[in-house]
């Protein structure tokens, strides 16, 4: 790679001096408690053509990495954001430069964000510990959230149950909350959020979604008539060792917490971790990679896990992962750029859920399929969910702990200015009127709901030029 080595690993340090600094520096994160990126930057970087993207995607097969995508190299429209760390700044600045890649800082000093999200956080610890309540509005820790299941589970016991699928690599329950009104043949959706542990903001959707389905259950038609006719199962914390580590050491982590003999670097990405595509294009089979895919399969506790409820549920008929830093809802495939054999049916689901999104909130949300509207990924949940017989989306927001979802009192851009925001006030929606919440189930009765339940648009929607 012109300019920047492949394989290199900085200026001054061999590669056993790095090794030996990077040992060094977990010895110190783990004595002094959160991990610190002072200096870190957020760099967004367009690229013009293909060539130009191909040179991005050269530094993610760096060994060891020296940046952290969190919008990977996909399409020349798109814009590339990169986190850099502070050691690293000078040598990938100047790859870019001798490459003409333009760019511009979005982020300056990560730190300052993650101080002032912490700081935000402890405050609304505070508040809730005076007032006895749980926050919806506040980011929660996994033991909080546990909590909070629990007791939200003996408050409405008369449609919500807790169901525990399984064990994480270190031994943390996972766990499911089951809305269900009855009836044993009831066919079902899943829906899972926080699969990679730094995207915050999804554990905290999940949390304000299961809030609104109960409350809104017997006084929303729409919600109801789903209800009396689909289970809905939910798993709100998918990566509970990776989520634990992001508030105990790294806000930045992505993967779970699996290690093995003989390998330096831990963990796993999840979503490419899925039987459909497994090992191609869009994963990485370097394990310090952010999307090293694993050894094989569904190796990981918390993937198998979900692959044997669905399985022997046998009634799942639609799958919805939702992750952030993106404004997107997007479906099959990820792994191919081969459409599916619905992708008419698929399609249209997304324009009207885009469409209602749009009216309600004033969020522009791309729409399609993964490998042509973002980039291809391989081994990710909604393949393996579409080859296993359930329609499934992913569904794109804008925030996370370390990467924002949009759903703030602010009005919706596609992009961020400053970059991802940890903002607390991202967490609530701001439509709370009738129509807003009916809107936000719109896509459920319309694409899964048994025929029999008869249950109408009330929202006609115009088509949108694809």
């Amino acid at each position: 790679m012109q300019g920047f080595p492949r394989g290199s690993v900085g200026r001054g340090l061999s590669p056993v001096d790095r090794q030996t600094l990077l040992v060094c520096s977990f010895v110190l994160a783990a004595a002094l408690g959160q991990m610190n990126f002072t200096g870190d930057q957020v760099l967004r970087v367009l690229a013009k053509n293909e060539k130009q993207l191909s040179l991005l995607r050269d530094l993610e097969g760096l060994k060891p990495q020296k940046v952290d995508f969190w919008r990977g190299p996909a399409r020349p429209s798109l814009p590339v954001d990169m986190r850099v760390p502070f050691s690293e700044l000078k040598d990938i600045k100047a790859y870019l430069q001798s490459h003409g890649l333009a760019y511009s800082i979005m982020i300056k000093d990560i730190q300052v964000l993650l101080d002032e999200e912490r700081e935000a956080m402890a405050k609304s610890r505070r508040l809730e510990r005076s007032t006895s309540g749980f926050s919806y509005s506040s980011y929660h820790t996994l033991e909080e959230i546990h909590t909070w299941i629990d007791n939200f589970v003996t408050d409405h016991s008369d449609i919500l149950s807790k169901i525990q699928i399984g064990h994480s690599f270190e031994n943390r329950s996972i766990l499911v909350l089951k809305f269900s009104t009855g009836g044993s043949q009831h066919p079902a959706i899943w829906i899972d959020t926080g699969i990679h542990s730094r995207e915050w903001i999804t554990h905290a959707t999940g949390i304000w979604t299961a809030r609104k389905i109960v409350n809104e259950y017997g006084k929303d038609r729409i919600v109801t008539d789903v209800l009396n006719a689909m289970d809905i199962f939910m798993e709100i914390v998918s990566n509970p060792d990776g989520f634990a580590y992001t508030h105990s050491m790294n806000c930045l982590w992505r993967k779970n917490k699996s290690s093995r003999p003989g390998i330096f670097c831990i963990g796993v990405d999840l979503n490419r971790n899925w039987k459909s595509g497994f090992g191609g294009n869009g994963s990485n089979n370097n394990p310090c990679s952010e999307t090293y895919h694993g050894p094989s399969p569904q190796s990981e506790p918390e993937v198998a896990a979900i692959v044997d409820f669905i399985t022997s549920h046998g009634n799942i008929k639609a799958l919805i992962s939702v992750h952030s830093y993106s404004q997107m809802l997007m479906y099959p495939y990820g792994h191919s750029l081969e459409p599916v054999s619905n992708q008419k049916e698929l399609y249209s689901l997304a324009k009207d859920a885009v469409q209602a999104l749009y009216e309600v909130h004033g969020i522009e949300y791309i729409y399609g399929s993964i490998s042509t509207t973002l980039y291809v990924a391989s081994g990710i949940t909604v393949d393996w969910a579409y080859d296993s017989g359930i329609n499934s989306v992913t569904r794109g927001t804008m925030a996370s702990c370390c990467q924002p979802h949009r759903l703030s009192p602010q009005p919706r851009r596609r992009g961020w200015p400053f970059g991802p925001s940890w903002s607390t006030r991202l967490i609530t929606p701001t439509d709370n009127t009738a129509e807003g919440r009916a809107r936000g189930f719109v896509f459920f009765p319309k694409a899964w709901a048994p025929p029999e339940t008869q249950v109408m648009d009330p929202f006609p929607t115009p088509a949108l030029t694809p």
